[in-house]
């Protein structure tokens, strides 16, 4: 341990945080894609009835995931990948679109996606396959 760049918790200064820059809006994906925008509008309407709500504990849970994808010490394009990896992982098709498609705004080549769309399927095994069709139809809409 090298105490010249070892800190505490308490001493390590925190990674400063941003909004990542995002280099397409929704709608021009929507509008690039069918699939994506049928994702958009649902999530946008059913995310429109969850606010309706106004759940504490619901807000404090969406807040975390917020600033979870902030830039900061990882950057917000690893991190969309990071979580493609883990809804293909858990099998959740609305997290795998929402992940691919942020990250397809950050900029992230096709490519890039795919690779990680691989580490899931051989972290998360053949169950992953369904998924892993539906996902490919996106990309193929959104990188054409």
């Amino acid at each position: 341990m090298n105490p010249a760049t070892e800190h505490s918790a308490a001493e390590r200064p925190a990674p400063e945080r941003k909004e990542p820059t995002f280099l397409l809006t929704e709608k021009c994906v929507a509008d690039k894609s069918e699939l994506a925008r049928r994702f958009i509008e649902t999530r946008a309407r059913l995310n429109a009835n969850v606010d309706k709500a106004n759940n504490f504990l619901v807000k404090r849970y969406y807040n975390i995931d917020h600033n979870t994808y902030l830039e900061g010490a990882l950057p917000a394009k690893t991190k969309e990948l990071m979580g493609l990896v883990a809804s293909a992982c858990l099998r959740c098709d609305d997290c795998i679109f929402y992940h691919a498609i942020q990250a397809y705004r950050l900029g992230v080549p096709r490519a890039e996606q795919e690779e990680s769309l691989n580490v899931a399927l051989v972290v998360g095994g053949s169950i992953v396959i369904p998924h892993l069709r539906r996902a490919y139809e996106l990309l193929e809409e959104l990188y054409r």
